[in-house]
């Protein structure tokens, strides 16, 4: 049911964090002289902090032969930016396993709906929510199946965050959407493209909406 949304909402994806654990030991220090741009401190944090630029992602290694990559802008870029840094560590002089899985942890993606919408409202009539607009301007809203996070913004900007798959993004919307309607609130998706977003989170929408 939930899969007839899948094109409906225009996501955005803006970060997909993913690791791997290579079962070997990574001489940190060893490596920090090699890595081209490597940050090593481990009087501050226990990892090797490495980035690339391409595809643009930023890596946390660690002794124990744990590697978390996140900032990549999707699943295929965050797997192929596992696989650099691993050559990367491997030509420094580190003996790595050829094969290994990379699993996505989490997905922070972005939709806009074009509404207006009275937060405040919202989180009195909704169940599984929180808003504190004292601490944060959004409203939280939790979905247990699939298992995600959502931020809703008065301008009708939605983060989604904790999704593993694309998929669930998707079927998560859908359940979301449903909630929003169910509580007297219609619900149209428009493309990014056509919203202007500050870093607040507060976009602004052209179209016209749910009134306050």
């Amino acid at each position: 049911m939930w899969g007839d949304f899948l094109d409906e909402f225009h996501v955005k994806i803006e970060n997909v964090v993913a690791f791997t654990t290579l079962g070997k030991d990574i001489p940190l220090v060893k490596i920090s002289n090699k890595l081209n741009g490597a940050e090593y401190s481990p009087e501050a944090f226990p990892g090797l902090i490495y980035r690339i630029t391409d595809p643009k992602a930023a890596t946390l290694i660690f002794s124990s032969g744990k590697i978390v990559c996140t900032g990549a802008k999707s699943v295929d870029l965050a797997k192929n930016a596992m696989s650099q840094v691993v050559d990367d560590v491997r030509n420094a002089g580190v003996k790595l396993p050829t094969k290994f899985f990379t699993k996505v942890e989490n997905i922070v993606a972005s939709t806009q709906i074009d509404a207006k919408l009275n937060l405040e409202d919202i989180s009195f009539n909704m169940e599984n929510v929180e808003y504190e607009p004292e601490q944060f301007p959004g409203l939280v809203c939790r979905i247990t199946d699939p298992r995600v996070a959502f931020l809703l913004f008065g301008s009708g900007k939605i983060i989604c965050t904790g999704a593993q798959k694309i998929e669930d993004i998707h079927t998560a919307l859908g359940k979301f959407k449903g909630m929003l309607q169910d509580i007297g609130i219609k619900v149209k998706a428009i493309p990014p493209e056509i919203v202007a977003v500050d870093p607040t989170g507060e976009a602004g929408s052209k179209g016209k909406g749910i009134a306050e």
